[in-house]
């Protein structure tokens, strides 16, 4: 419809005195499924940040122990937001966080707007109300999807279902923050629950949309965080009773035949990934048609343009944090040097090596003929020189971080030749995390469970590596890390599992951070600028409001 909106805009605006003969109405339009789904892109565009810097994926990651910017003297500094992400010394200007509220809230603004548009033609009797009843559906659990995005990020936020009707200044649900949130909750879980029956459950035609299966996954997220979202004991019968309903989601997809795990792992992040079976939603990102993915920017060292012949120079900004690195590494074997040739699994005659690897280039750089790489900006304190390496250690988080350190973010192949915006779709459920979430709700019922094992065993075979013997909450944890890294998951995993030192794993402390955080810090503060332009907005508990 904003197409068309422009197209008829142009043609005014070039000759005012032109006569119309032919114009699209609503009595012409909205007749075919393909002329409804032309009309829904405006509520997907708030996902085409997913893949970007500076918004909600980035506040997620590098909030947790995953991924890290340093300060490389005055670069990357950006007025200390990612000092105070990486330290969880989160404040209520920082700009991510902003960046996030208002991208998420306009995924709801926009489903609002096109349910409302939707629904006044069915009202009006120029659209079929059967044919537009399964998009509003689509639309309603896709803003349950911005919704428990909103929920996890910031716990209670204010509902707005209404477009025609929304408060200028829409206030919380409760001022009791654990009420507010608990009514947000149920909020999404009624919204999902009453809308799944009209949604398609055809995987292959909806790709890249709500359909029936998004739906269940939502559905199985809601339910197994539900210690969190609710402020439940993991004890608890209550939170026992989601845990089994978790299971019968999982289960529904997994029934479903629609989906199974890739044979190889990294073909779910191949720049044409859109076939492999894992993927149940994703943003399609495309690097002329949808664009905003840029990780191959954002984490490669600048002279890594000429390792991939890019288009662009990159950032030189994001790595990955030692932690996440060695998670993949058994002590008792020798990873092998890895260098831009990703992929190399180093030397395997000291047992299995994780498949998985590849989620990082680390070792010396090379441009794309085999020269190797220099960096004329290192300093004296880089142990490498001038020579281009990047080492999974990072001494430094600030004020002189150093250039080359941190292992690189290569989980997604970057394409030789690659413009500023990559091709690879960007998993935003994937299956694999189906069975991960499986196993991990039955172990919480019952820690010996056979069938807990048997679904994390399937995915450490798929990596290569030995299969369990049982099962921990720190193996879950683990290997939901290594086989999730870098798909927006980890800060909210976490907070699901309790701490050693902390309230949760979230606030235990780790490098750069040393202390434990307060558990206040498991939601981000309501930007600054919200709160002056919505004076109903209550902060959240252990954040300032001014």
């Amino acid at each position: 419809m904003l197409l068309l909106g422009v197209i008829v805009f142009m043609s005014s605006c070039t000759d005012l005195t032109e006569k119309v003969d032919n114009q699209v109405t609503s009595d012409q339009f909205f007749k075919t499924d393909q002329q409804f789904i032309s009309a829904l892109g405006d509520a997907y565009g708030a996902l085409s940040t997913w893949g970007s810097h500076n918004g909600w994926s980035s506040a997620n990651e590098i909030s947790s122990d995953e991924a890290i910017i340093t300060q490389k003297g005055t670069d990357w500094f950006d007025g200390g937001i990612w000092i105070h992400a990486k330290r969880q010394n989160f404040q209520i200007e920082d700009a991510e966080l902003s960046n996030a509220w208002t991208n998420l809230f306009s995924g709801v603004n926009s489903s609002n707007r096109l349910i409302f548009q939707f629904q006044s033609l069915v009202k009006s009797g120029d659209v079929d109300a059967d044919k537009a009843g399964k998009f509003i559906s689509e639309l309603k659990v896709l803003r349950g999807f911005y919704y428990y995005l909103l929920l996890d990020g910031w716990g209670n936020v204010p509902i707005v279902t209404s477009f025609a009707d929304a408060p200028e200044n829409p206030s919380q649900p409760n001022s009791d923050f654990q009420q507010g949130r608990t009514a947000v909750f149920d909020f999404i879980v009624k919204e999902v629950k009453d809308n799944i029956t009209e949604l398609n459950p055809d995987a292959g035609s909806t790709y890249g949309r709500v359909n029936t299966w998004v739906a269940h996954m939502l559905l199985a997220k809601l339910y197994l965080n539900a210690n969190v979202y609710r402020g439940l004991s993991n004890s608890s019968s209550e939170y026992q009773n989601y845990l089994n309903m978790a299971v019968a989601e999982c289960d529904s997809i997994i029934n479903s035949g629609n989906y199974s795990l890739a044979a190889n792992y990294k073909d779910n992040f191949s720049a044409n990934n859109s076939g492999s079976p894992e993927l149940i939603f994703v943003v399609p990102y495309d690097e002329v048609f949808l664009t905003g993915f840029n990780l191959d920017q954002m984490t490669l060292h600048y002279a890594s343009q000429s390792t991939y012949n890019l288009n662009d120079q990159p950032w030189n900004g994001y790595a990955a944090m030692q932690e996440t690195y060695d998670r993949y590494i058994d002590p008792n074997q020798n990873p092998g040097p890895q260098g831009n040739v990703i992929g190399d699994m180093g030397d395997t005659t000291k047992g299995t090596v994780d498949a998985r690897l590849t989620n990082f280039i680390v070792g010396p750089q090379y441009d794309a003929q085999g020269n190797r790489l220099t960096d004329p900006g290192a300093t004296d304190a880089d142990p490498d020189g001038p020579p281009l390496t990047f080492t999974p250690h990072i001494e430094h988080l600030q004020p002189n971080g150093l250039r080359q350190a941190g292992a690189r973010i290569g989980k997604f192949e970057i394409q030789q030749g690659a413009k500023a915006n990559m091709n690879n779709d960007y998993p935003i459920f994937r299956y694999a995390d189906v069975l991960l979430m499986k196993a991990e709700a039955l172990w919480r019922l019952n820690n010996a469970d056979h069938e807990a094992l048997r679904l994390v065993n399937m995915i450490r075979k798929r990596a290569k590596v030995d299969s369990y013997t049982s099962l921990n909450a720190q193996k879950i944890l683990d290997e939901r890390a290594r086989e999730m890294f870098y798909e927006v998951i980890r800060r909210q995993d976490l907070i699901r599992f309790q701490g050693d030192k902390g309230a949760t794993k979230f606030n235990d402390p780790w490098t750069f951070k040393p202390k434990s955080t307060d558990a206040h810090v498991n939601v981000f503060p309501i930007p600054r600028d919200q709160l002056e332009a919505n004076p109903n907005l209550v902060q959240n508990p252990g954040y300032p409001s001014n």
